[in-house]
């Protein structure tokens, strides 16, 4: 009655190696990852592509470089 050894009788419950639980731990904070990133989202791949979307055009806008020397020029009064 509140014992808090097991029965001398019984083996000890084995932990898991270190690279086991590595791999556990990595996997579950993935899949927390993943679960907080769709949470809300109705339509999950439209929301990748709009992501997608977005990169292409910033990495576009990087490459393209400065505009052109005689560009328009607007003016707030």
């Amino acid at each position: 009655m509140g014992l808090c050894f097991p029965c001398p009788t019984e083996p000890e419950p084995g932990s898991p190696s270190p690279e086991e639980k590595r791999a556990k731990l990595a996997e579950a904070a993935e899949r927390r990852q993943k679960e907080a990133a769709s949470r809300g989202v109705l339509d999950v791949r439209s929301v990748e592509e709009k992501r997608k979307k977005k990169e292409k055009l910033e990495k576009h806008i990087a490459t393209s470089g400065p505009p052109p020397a005689g560009g328009l020029r607007w003016t707030v009064s």
